[in-house]
């Protein structure tokens, strides 16, 4: 099993910026794929970042330029830095984690964090 926590969320004004956290315990070495997942007001959960074991990392189409990930392996923690920050950009953010496909797919992903909201006004 592998319990994931994230933190850092909180509330920004359109331009902001935040930097969330995704800690890792359990059975780390079986995974080969973090990614983080958000999941807006009546939408459904999209990808936004995956961060493979080889420290390839995919961004959605969306964020790319404004958000980075980045892992540090020591902590068994996840990182998502986020920039430029808009009001669509509000959401639950989500962890997961997986030792299969890293894949943008949230269906994929065994493991799960609780999430942390992020909230940003115009």
């Amino acid at each position: 099993q592998v319990q994931l926590v994230e933190s850092g969320g909180g509330s920004v004004q359109t331009g902001g910026s935040l930097t969330l956290s995704c800690a890792a315990f359990g059975y780390t070495d079986t995974v080969t794929c973090m990614a983080w997942f958000r999941q807006g007001p009546g939408k459904e959960r999209e990808g936004v970042a995956t961060f493979d074991s080889d420290g390839r990392v995919v961004y959605a189409t969306s964020v790319e330029g404004r958000f980075t990930a980045s892992k540090d392996n020591a902590k068994n923690t996840l990182y998502l830095q986020m920039n430029s920050l808009k009001p669509e950009d509000t959401a639950m953010y989500y962890c997961a984690a997986d030792y299969g496909n890293c894949l943008m797919v949230p269906g994929l992903f065994a493991y799960w964090g609780q999430g942390t909201q992020v909230t940003v006004s115009s």
